[in-house]
């Protein structure tokens, strides 16, 4: 199991980084999601990592075992804020590709980003 969640989280945070170099806008802020997935499967990760497993082991002052909830509840926290910078990316992603014509990071297309002697000046 933990090389499957340790897999998922390197797969995560590999893509995440390949689209947050894409010059395009909409791909950086997918990179951007997958990276926030990846922090958050690895900071769930922390708490404890068993299957089919009650979260409290012993009873009374014999407790042996219990789930930390802190990471369970800081990642509950990190996809609510996740979910609302994605909306909020996305607007400002429309509003700048109304205002630029076009989606790329630098606002400008490649093939107007060489000069020529008529556009000295792109």
């Amino acid at each position: 199991m933990e090389i499957v969640l340790a897999a998922g989280i390197g797969v995560f945070a590999a893509s995440g980084v390949w689209l947050m170099l894409r010059p395009r806008t909409f791909q950086v802020v997918l990179g951007l999601s997958l990276l926030s997935y990846a922090v958050n499967l690895f900071i769930f990760s922390m708490g404890r990592l068993t299957v089919g497993a009650p979260p409290v082991l012993g009873k009374g002052a014999e407790v042996v075992s219990v789930d930390d909830p802190v990471p369970q509840a800081l990642v509950l926290t990190a996809l609510v804020i996740g979910f609302a910078l994605t909306a909020l990316f996305l607007v400002v992603l429309l509003a700048a590709r109304g205002v630029t014509g076009n989606d790329h990071v630098d606002g400008r297309e490649p093939h107007h980003a060489e000069p020529t002697p008529e556009n000295p000046h792109p």
